[in-house]
Formats: structure tokens, C-alpha cells, sequence
């Protein structure tokens, strides 16, 4: 193996830029070339590659977004248009991948593996969600998770001077691990994911609770796939039941996509990054890197794809008993 290439794709997640420094970094290591492609598979599909130096990727650790960009592709998802990305890889002598994203960027690599087998490819996982099996961390969770407490504490400082209820949504359209994890850190009444039904009965019965006790301040936290429908909805049934609660609804959006990432963040996504290129360098492909107990491991796509990570059932009755 002699050139290799590295992409972003889906959506962005703070660390992919740590990441794309270690793989550019240690593929100028072992001696490879390297390319940066930009737009993801879009950007394979037209070419759009750039040779990489070292330099070039100076002083990107600390920015969230990626300085490749990212884009979801249509095309790629045809055999037409993943053939255009096979002649633009072959025309450059690349042949090996390394993609950084989520479910989808892996099912498109999968894919496009079994049509094209002189290409290796490995992942790495670009996703604030925290929902692909074969890691304990995704790149962006831990800084998503640190960026949507620090906006519930502030929001906590308001809701206790105005005595106010807020409904916060979250990220989190199929998995709900931002919100039960800013939930217990910043101390929230009850969270709703999408992984267990919403269960109102319990919710009242917590509100009633606070009630007593003369609190009239509090958060709800939402993961915006929860069946409830989203934080409006939410504030709505609330409200209908408790005519003492003045309620106010905030959605975080895509505020948790960006900024500085952690250091945790940095970290991880760096030996990430450095464990791709030397999973190619050492013939290996069709898996994803991952970090399990702290070690480096390899989940081959189809799994890292086919299961899903369960929520912590413990985790969730905390919020509960600490309410």
C-alpha cells in the first residue's frame, strides 16, 4: 500500500478534524501518500481530492466541523455513481479508504467493498449520537454531551430565578444517550428518549412530587425521536395537568454539533485516526475502529451497523431517584 485517502461524511461531529490530523500524520509516518477528499463520497464521486501535507493539518485540532467538509450523497447510493468513485480512487492509485462518520457512511463502504475488492476501507466513528455498536465513544459525544450540559446549567440559573418549568429538547432522533447522560449530570426532574416509552403517569407523579416540596423550577430533557412528539408536545401535556407551572420550551439544535471539542475528544479521536492507517498498513479492512476499555478495537461493518448499543437501564432509574 503506497496512497491512501481520507473522508468525511454525513454528519459532522467535533473531533473528525483531530481525527483527519492523526490519519494524515501517521499515513506521512509509514511513509504513504495521502489525499484528502473532499464532500465525502460526493467529493469521490467528482474527484474533488486534495494531496495532503503536514502542515496542512496544523493547528485543526482544536475546531469542531471538518476541514474536509461533508455532504450525503444521493449519487453514491447508486452503482453508477459508485463506480465514478472507483475510477477517481483507481486514477489517483489509491487503495486504501479511510471514512469517518456514521451508520450510513458505513453501509455506503460496505457496499461499495463488495463491488470493488482491490480498495481497502476502514472507519472511524464521526457521530454526536453515540449509537454504533464497537465503541464505548463516538467522536463528538463527549463534547455534544459537555455542550448541552453547559446550555442546561445556564438555562437551570433562569428556570430557578423565575420559578420555571423548561422543557429542553436534544439531539437524538433514533437514540436517546445525549439526553439521559445531561440529564443526570445536570440534574434534570425526568428525560424522555426514544428507547423506552414515555411514560407520563411517572412524570406527573415526579412534578406532583416537587409540588409539594414548594419547587416550581425544574428541566424536563427530551431526545427530539422520544414517541412524545418533541419538547412542545411535551410542554403541552404538562401544562394541561399542572396550571401552577410556568413552562418554557428550549430546543438546543445543532448548537451541539459544534464548538472546541474536549480534551477526551481530542484524545480519542487521534488514536482513532492512528489506528485506522495501521489497520490498513497491516492488510486489515471492512471495520471500524473503535475504543472498548480503553484498547483500540476492530468491529466489521456489518455489525458496527446491524446492532445496536443498549441504553444503560441503570442509568435511566438514576434520573428517577435522583429527581
Amino acid at each position: 500500500m503506497k496512497k491512501i485517502a481520507v473522508l468525511t461524511s454525513g454528519g459532522d461531529a467535533p473531533g473528525m478534524n483531530a481525527c483527519i490530523r492523526a490519519v494524515v500524520r501517521t499515513a506521512l509516518h509509514n511513509k504513504l501518500q495521502i489525499f484528502g477528499i473532499k464532500r465525502g463520497y460526493q467529493g469521490a464521486i467528482e474527484g474533488d481530492f486534495i494531496k495532503m501535507k503536514s502542515a496542512m493539518v496544523s493547528n485543526i485540532i482544536q475546531l469542531g466541523g471538518t476541514i474536509l467538509q461533508s455532504e450525503r450523497s444521493k449519487e453514491f447510493r447508486t452503482k453508477e455513481g459508485r463506480l465514478k468513485a472507483y475510477e477517481q480512487l483507481k486514477s489517483k492509485g489509491i487503495d486504501g479508504l479511510v471514512v469517518i462518520g456514521g451508520d450510513g457512511t458505513f453501509t455506503g463502504a460496505q457496499v461499495f467493498m463488495k463491488e470493488f475488492r482491490d480498495i481497502d476501507i476502514v472507519g472511524c466513528p464521526g457521530t454526536i449520537d453515540n449509537d454504533l455498536y464497537g465503541t464505548d465513544f463516538t467522536i463528538g459525544y463527549d463534547t455534544a454531551i459537555n455542550t448541552a450540559m453547559e446550555a442546561i446549567d445556564k438555562i437551570k440559573d433562569t428556570a430557578n430565578a423565575h420559578n420555571r418549568l423548561f422543557v429542553v429538547e436534544v439531539m437524538g432522533r433514533d437514540a436517546g444517550y445525549i439526553a439521559l447522560r445531561t440529564a443526570i449530570a445536570t440534574g434534570a426532574e425526568s428525560v424522555l428518549i426514544p428507547e423506552s416509552k414515555t411514560d407520563y403517569p411517572l412524570l406527573f407523579k415526579t412534578l406532583k412530587k416537587n409540588l409539594k416540596k414548594k419547587k416550581r423550577s425544574g428541566i424536563i430533557i427530551v431526545a427530539e425521536g422520544d414517541e412524545s412528539g418533541g419538547a412542545f408536545q411535551v410542554a403541552k401535556e404538562v401544562g394541561s395537568h399542572f396550571k401552577d407551572y410556568e413552562i418554557r420550551v428550549t430546543i438546543l439544535g445543532h448548537i451541539q454539533r459544534g464548538g472546541r471539542p474536549t480534551c477526551m475528544e481530542r484524545v480519542n479521536a487521534s488514536r482513532m485516526g492512528r489506528g485506522a492507517v495501521e489497520a490498513l498498513v497491516d492488510g486489515t479492512s471492512g471495520v471500524m475502529i473503535g475504543i472498548v476499555h480503553n484498547k483500540i478495537s476492530y468491529t466489521p461493518f456489518e455489525h458496527a451497523i446491524k446492532y445496536t448499543r443498549s441504553i444503560n437501564p441503570i442509568l435511566l432509574d438514576m434520573v428517577n431517584v435522583l429527581s
